[in-house]
């Protein structure tokens, strides 16, 4: 239970000063400031390996090159971690591409357009009663 907790805190840790990190500290232009997000931060039982999840606006290429950027710039955000965390072992990081918030985007879409073509069935059923 007390290692869940600190696995906890160690991935909000992580997700906070890597958040800062993309706002002030990384210059690659790939990694355009505003256009990335961290959604969430997954970190290992062993505290070994973070995988940092990231939302990342524009086009597709524009996600690719961001991609490339994030996954350059990683050894010196890990490194820059382990300057500002006080952790024996400052884990591997990884970012992947957290696609969730643009499908659940898709989702709200359909719903919507479905929504209105139920009202418009339903509305004529019952005028088809009376």
């Amino acid at each position: 239970m007390a290692n869940s907790r600190r696995i906890e805190k160690v991935s909000s840790l992580i997700k906070r000063e890597v958040s800062q990190m993309l706002l002030t500290e990384i210059k690659d232009d790939r990694v355009g400031a505003g256009m990335v997000s961290i959604t969430h931060v997954e970190v290992s039982g062993d505290l070994q390996h973070a995988k940092i999840f990231v939302s990342i606006y524009g086009t597709p290429e524009a996600k690719k090159e961001t991609m490339v950027g994030l996954k350059g710039c990683t050894g010196f955000v890990r490194r820059s971690l382990g300057q500002k965390i006080s952790l024996r072992h400052t884990p591997e990081l990884r970012f992947v591409e957290d696609s969730s918030l643009e499908k659940g985007d898709q989702l709200i879409q359909l719903i919507n357009r479905i929504q209105p073509l139920e009202e418009k069935d339903y509305g004529e059923e019952i005028g088809a009663e009376e």
